[in-house]
Order: structure tokens, then C-alpha cells, then sequence
């Protein structure tokens, strides 16, 4: 583990959990990567050296005509973005955008952003109150808006908070992917349906590509406390655009790289060359936190007795004015072949309970499409391994999600029955539910 802490440079941490023993003929690597940010926001509150400070927020509110039914989802809406708005700290930039088939800013308008404070607050009150339902859905043109605003902003955090009840029919799926590639990388986003009657793959996948979390508000009275502690959660973050570099000696193939806690997330093929055999994975924006990524790579074949690095990994924050960018921490992944066969065959620990977390993910996925269609017998296998996984790895709430779906027999098996009726709402959080991981047991 290394930590270079300098004042002025935000207090990252690198932990590596491995196995590095390899039998011979062994080749494949494993590593979990913690990652930790602290000291009050990572920075202490001292401003970096030639970054914009401060942060940038765009909330997004579906106001198409589906909002009106019940006629309590659109009240709730705006209630619940005036909470948002409550929670910004003074000094934020914000803006709100009222999102159908078309965008159009609500607050303060002109392409512009509003500074936060007890005048511009309400304000935007005053304007959520004239938000009305009509139209369609087409969530692509909402972000571009976000963008083209959060870009007029020079902040070192840009964050969107996007809303909505329904699919997103008026326009393709290709646009709104393009509008997902466009965004990437300029801001982060976390992504919410309320209701029952939105698309949850459209949802994550806005969450996923912007790096931001989705979750469902299945009841809308639930959604200014969801917002208000979305809000809360992005004036922590202090620092954007954290890179997680990875370096690997000649001959050595990435198989992925992944994110594992809070959440899984695939980031394998988002790398950017960062010279000589080196690539950069996207983070997006921390706080105080801790997060896990697993590292997976495949060596040359060596002989007993020798070992060498498999891969260095390093986070990098970007100089914004082009210059180096500053290493924050590092850490190393090894290989070292043995012929002793109990070093060689453990598993680690973390790396065992990250790979049922990621297979957890993913039957959940396969369990629920092939329930959609009418697979049964294939939804059940795959769903009772959900149930399996949960319980050895003592994901309690995505067991108590899981529960609402099928009827446990055993849980230690993954012996399950289906359930006869299952709530749409019950389905939905489980789908939208299944990437939330929790951490190994110390």
C-alpha cells in the first residue's frame, strides 16, 4: 500500500488483497483494489492547486404527460426537487430542467446556471410550481441540455439528478446511446424511476454510463427523501474525475477490471491509453468514501521460484490546465509461482467473495429475463443460485428482495419455487437492486 499525502492533495488510500501464489503453469492474476478518500471531503477543504472549486448540479424532471397519473406524481415531483434545491449548499451552481420529447430549462433559464443562496432558492421554488405534465419521453435530449449547462460551468464537480416515470419512446435507442457517449466523462449522474411503468435497463444503463447510482421510488411520496439524500451525497463530493490507472509488463493481457463495491460495475471497456502499456479507467467524483475494484490479468507462463509484478495500479487525478497529472496512490499486484499446492490453490478471501458478488449480479439479471419469458425452469435455477449467493455472502437485503420474487426452500441450496404473483414493483427494485454489493466480512 502507498499514500502520498501532501497538503493541497486530496488523501487517497490503495489497499491490494491477493493470492499472488500461482502453481506451474499458472497464468491468471487476481486482485481486489480498495480504494479509500478521506480528510473531510478528501481535501480538508483546501482548495487544489489550479482547479475550479465548488460544484455544479442540473436536476432533471420528467414532465411528460404520464405525470399526471395519478395526478399526485407530478406534486411529488416538484416537492421533491424543492427539497433538492434546499439541500444545495450556498455557493453551488444549479439549474432545473423540465424534460418531455423536448428539453427546456425551468430555472433560471437563458442557458445559464443560478448561484445557490436563500434568494435563487426561492426562486426556483417559484418556478417548480408552474412544472406541468404534456408530452413524451426522450431522455437523450434532457442530458444533452444538462451537458451544453454543466459545460458553461468551470467547476471541478458537474453532477445531474435525473427523474422519470416512464420509457423513453420519442426518440431511438441509438440516440439516447449517443447522447450517453457524448456525456460520459463531462458529468456524473444519478438516475431514479418512480413508479412502476419506466424501463429499468434505460435507467441504469443512464446511471451506469454516467457513473451515478439508479434506484426505483416505487411509491412517489418517497421521492423528496430520496432527493434530499441524493443531493446531500453530491455536495460531498470534493473531488472529480479520479482515474484508476493500470500498468502492466510486457506480455501481460487485462481479462477486466471491474468495480465490485458499493456496487458492480464493468469497466473493462472503457480504458483510455495513458502511454506505454498503461490505461485509465474512469472513477467519476469522490467524498468520503471506500470502494473495491477487481483487477483480473493474465501473466506469461514462468518457472517455480520466480515472480514478477503482474500489474501496478495507480489513481490519477488529471491537471485540468494539461500538465502532469498528480499520483495519488498506488499499489502492486505480484505473481509468484510455487510448487507449494496449499499457497497456490487458497483463494483469497476478497477476491472469493467479489466473484459470487459479480455472479450474484448476474444471475439475478438471467433469472428475472428468463422469468419475462417464460423460461421457468431456467428462472428458478438461476434465481435459486441468487438466493445461494446471497446467503453465503450475507447480502441480507438483496435476500429480502429476492424473497418477494420466489419462495425459499432452502437457502443454503438455492432450492426455490417461483412465486405464482409477484408485485411489479417487487421485480423492478430487485432488477434495479441486483448490481448493490456488500463489503467482505473483516
Amino acid at each position: 500500500m502507498a499514500n502520498f499525502s501532501k497538503s493541497n492533495v486530496p488523501q487517497f488510500s490503495v489497499e491490494v488483497y491477493q493470492n499472488e501464489y500461482l502453481p506451474e503453469g499458472g497464468r491468471e492474476v487476481n486482485g481486489i483494489i480498495t480504494v479509500t478518500s478521506t480528510g473531510g471531503g478528501t481535501t480538508g477543504g483546501v482548495p487544489l492547486p489550479g482547479r475550479a472549486t465548488g460544484a455544479a448540479v442540473v436536476i432533471m424532471v420528467d414532465c411528460s404527460g404520464s405525470m399526471d397519473y395519478p395526478p399526485t406524481k407530478m406534486r411529488n415531483a416538484r416537492d421533491a426537487t424543492a427539497a433538492a434545491v434546499d439541500t444545495l449548499r450556498d455557493g453551488t451552481s444549479f439549474a432545473v430542467v423540465a424534460g418531455t420529447h423536448v428539453a427546456k430549462e425551468v430555472y433560471p433559464g437563458n442557458g445559464r446556471l443560478a448561484v445557490a443562496d436563500p434568494r435563487t432558492r426561492a426562486e426556483a421554488r417559484q418556478a417548480l410550481r408552474r412544472l406541468s405534465a404534456g408530452g413524451g419521453t426522450a431522455i437523450g435530449t434532457w442530458l444533452r441540455l444538462a451537458d451544453r449547462l454543466l459545460g458553461a460551468a468551470d467547476m471541478d464537480i458537474r453532477h445531474g439528478i435525473l427523474l422519470t416515470d416512464g420509457r423513453n419512446e420519442h426518440e431511438s435507442p441509438e440516440d439516447l446511446r449517443a447522447a450517453l457517449d457524448a456525456c460520459a466523462g463531462r458529468f456524473t449522474c444519478d438516475a431514479r424511476g418512480v413508479g412502476t411503468d419506466w424501463e429499468v435497463k434505460e435507467v441504469t444503463g443512464v446511471a451506469s454510463a454516467l457513473l451515478g447510482t439508479a434506484d426505483i421510488v416505487a411509491d412517489p411520496a418517497g421521492l423528496a427523501a430520496d432527493f434530499t439524500q441524493m443531493m446531500e451525497n453530491a455536495m460531498g463530493k470534493e473531488v472529480a474525475d479520479v482515474a484508476l490507472r493500470l500498468w502492466t509488463p510486457v506480455g501481460v493481457e487485462i481479462q477486466f477490471v471491474k468495480q465490485v463495491a458499493p456496487t458492480v460495475a464493468d469497466l473493462t471497456a472503457r480504458r483510455t491509453e495513458a502511454g506505454p502499456r498503461a490505461g485509465d479507467y474512469p472513477t467519476g467524483s469522490w467524498g468520503d468514501e471506500s470502494r473495491d475494484y477487481h483487477v483480473c490479468v493474465r501473466v506469461p507462463e514462468a518457472g517455480i521460484g520466480q515472480e514478477m509484478l503482474a500489474a501496478r495500479v495507480s489513481l490519477i487525478l488529471p491537471d485540468p490546465s494539461g500538465g502532469a497529472p498528480q499520483t495519488l496512490s498506488q499499489g502492486l499486484v505480484r505473481a509468484v509461482w510455487t510448487d507449494d499446492m496449499v499457497a497456490s490453490t487458497s483463494i483469497n478471501p476478497q477476491v472469493a467473495h467479489y466473484t459470487g458478488q459479480a455472479e450474484l449480479a448476474q444471475v439475478i439479471q438471467q433469472g428475472l429475463d428468463a422469468r419475462k419469458s417464460g423460461d421457468f425452469d431456467g428462472a428458478t435455477a438461476k434465481l435459486g443460485r441468487a438466493v445461494q449467493l446471497a446467503s453465503a455472502s450475507g447480502n441480507e437485503d438483496t435476500a429480502k428482495l429476492l424473497s418477494k420474487v420466489v419462495d425459499v426452500v432452502d437457502a443454503a441450496t438455492g432450492t426455490v419455487r417461483l412465486k405464482a404473483k409477484v408485485a411489479e414493483a417487487d421485480e423492478m427494485t430487485l432488477e434495479t437492486r441486483s448490481t448493490k454489493t456488500v463489503r467482505v466480512k473483516k
